[in-house]
C-alpha cells in the first residue's frame, strides 16, 4: 500500500527574463495505490501528473506532505533507507527510444539490474541469463531475437517491451506507466496496453497509468480509481466507470467532451462543455483555478477555493462549488 498525503511541489525558474517565477506543480495531492490495484491520473499537458508519478517512484524530492509505503513514512527514512523502498515502484518511461542506452544491447540492458538483484536474494550467476529470458518471455518478445540486439535494431512497440521488462527486474509491486504509449505507433498500442494489464492480473502489480487519454485508462484499470488533475490540484476522484459516465466538474466534462466521436457509430453528448479561455500557468487565482475558464463559474467561484469532497447524493469526490451532472461522453448511435 502506497499514500501520499498533502503532496506539494513548486518549481522556481533561475535566471533569464524568466527569473523569479514559480510553477505550483502540485497543491497538496492526496493519492491511494491499493496492492494489486490500479490508479488512473488525467489531464492536460502540465497538470503535474508526470512529477506526482516521479516523486512517487523517489525520482523527484517534494516541498511538503508524506509518502508512505507499506506503513513506514519516508520522511522518517535516511536516503539510504528509502531505496529498498522507492526498488518496489518502478517507472515505464514515456519514451522508449531515449529511456534505453543506445551502445548498450538488450542483454546488457537487462542482466545489469538482474545481477544486483542475484546478489541481493543469493542467487546463482547462471539465474541471470534466465531469468532475462525469461522477462523477454513474459512481455511477449523472442529472447533469441531480441537479448542480442541494440535499440535502435528493434521496432518502438518493442523497444517499450524491453523498458518495461528492466522496469520488472527487481520484482516491483507498482509500476508508473508515464503515457507509456504516446510515443509509439497507433497500431501497437493496444498490445502494450494489453501487456500493461495481463502484467497486473498475473503478476498482482499494481498499475499508477499517467496519461491524457481517458479510454485507456479505462482499459489499464476499469475497476480502479480516476483522479482527475487541473494545475497541480485534484478536482474529481472516484471509480473510472462513475466519472466517466456521470461527470460532475465543468474541467473533467471538457476533458471527456473533447474525445472524438466515430461518425455513424456514435452521437455526440447532449450537454457538451468547451472551456472558455486557454490555461494559465501564471495567475495567482484567489478561488477556484478553473473559475477563469469555466463557462458555469459564479463570483462565488473566484473568490471561494472548493475543498474536494463528496456533497449531496454525488458518488465521487469533486472540488466544485456547483457540481451537475452532465452527459458529455458519445453513446453508441442505437442507444441515443
Amino acid at each position: 500500500m502506497i499514500t501520499g498525503q498533502g503532496i506539494t511541489k513548486t518549481f522556481r525558474q533561475r535566471g533569464g527574463v524568466l527569473g523569479g517565477r514559480e510553477v505550483r506543480a502540485l497543491r497538496g495531492v492526496d493519492v491511494a495505490i491499493a496492492r494489486g490495484g490500479a490508479v488512473s491520473f488525467i489531464g492536460e499537458s502540465g497538470c503535474g501528473k508526470t512529477t506526482l508519478g516521479r516523486i512517487l517512484a523517489g525520482l523527484e524530492s517534494h516541498d511538503s506532505g508524506e509518502i508512505t509505503i507499506d506503513g513506514v513514512s519516508m520522511a522518517s527514512l535516511r536516503p539510504r533507507a528509502r531505496r529498498p523502498y522507492f526498488r518496489r515502484i518502478q517507472l515505464i518511461h514515456q519514451d522508449p527510444y531515449s529511456a534505453l542506452n543506445p551502445t548498450r544491447t538488450v542483454h546488457q540492458a537487462l542482466t545489469a539490474p538482474l545481477a544486483l538483484r542475484a546478489r541481493q536474494t543469493g542467487r546463482p550467476k547462471g539465474w541471470i541469463d534466465e531469468r532475462a529470458a525469461e522477462l523477454l518471455g513474459l512481455v511477449g518478445l523472442d529472447p533469441g531475437y531480441a537479448l542480442p540486439r541494440y535499440p535502435h535494431q528493434l521496432s518502438g512497440g518493442m523497444r517499450q517491451r524491453v523498458v518495461i521488462a528492466r522496469a520488472l527486474t527487481v520484482d516491483p509491486e507498482v509500476l508508473v506507466a508515464d503515457e507509456a504509449v504516446s510515443m509509439i505507433d497507433v497500431s501497437l498500442r493496444l498490445g502494450i496496453l494489453a501487456l500493461l494489464r495481463d502484467l497486473r492480473e498475473r503478476l498482482g502489480v499494481s498499475v499508477l497509468f499517467i496519461t491524457h487519454d481517458v479510454a485507456t485508462a479505462r482499459y489499464i484499470g476499469g475497476d480502479g480509481e480516476l483522479y482527475v488533475i487541473y494545475r497541480g490540484q485534484v478536482v474529481e476522484r472516484g471509480p473510472v466507470e462513475t466519472i466517466i459516465s456521470a461527470p460532475v466538474h465543468p474541467y473533467t466534462q471538457a476533458l471527456l467532451s473533447a474525445i472524438p466521436v466515430l461518425h455513424g457509430l456514435e452521437v455526440p453528448g447532449g450537454q457538451a462543455v468547451t472551456p472558455v479561455g486557454a490555461l494559465e500557468e501564471d495567475k495567482h487565482d484567489a478561488g477556484c483555478l478553473f473559475a477563469r475558464r469555466c463557462p458555469f463559474a459564479t463570483g462565488r467561484c473566484t473568490a471561494e477555493v472548493p475543498v474536494l469532497g463528496r456533497t449531496g447524493d454525488i458518488p465521487q469526490e469533486h472540488a466544485c462549488l456547483h457540481p451537475e451532472r452532465r452527459g458529455v461522453v458519445a453513446m453508441p448511435a442505437g442507444r441515443a
